[in-house]
């Protein structure tokens, strides 16, 4: 497994940016898909995003409608999650997750390595 380390979040306005970055070691994701979910307090986790080995193939919840972008810097070890536009219903922990396949999946159980998420909090 590749060990995963969330960053970037913090408490921002409504309409602010933030990006998030996951730091992968032990591993290189290069042959992995990699993926963000998020979990808000009292909600099911659910998925966000998720990018294939090469960058090529990139899915997104419907709930992002073009204000997240999903990338990956396989030289750097990184995916990163730019969020912009943020509302206050974006408030969540925010996990990274990768999956030692090219398949891509949406589940979060699928994945095989899971990091211990950041916190974003975007205020009114």
């Amino acid at each position: 497994q590749v060990q995963l380390v969330e960053s970037g979040g913090g408490l921002v306005q409504a309409g602010d940016s933030l990006r998030l970055s996951c730091a992968a070691t032990g591993r290189t994701i290069s042959n992995y898909n990699m993926a963000w979910f998020r979990q808000a307090p009292g909600k099911e986790r659910q998925f966000v995003a998720t990018i294939s080995r090469s960058g090529s193939a990139i899915n997104y919840a419907g709930f992002v409608k073009g204000r997240f972008a999903i990338s990956r810097d396989n030289a750097k070890n990184t995916v990163y999650l730019q969020m912009n536009s943020l509302k206050p219903e974006d408030t969540a922990v925010y996990y990274c997750a990768g999956r030692y396949t090219d398949v891509v999946v949406t589940t979060w159980d699928e994945y095989d390595s899971r990091g211990q998420g950041t916190q974003v909090t975007v205020s009114s």
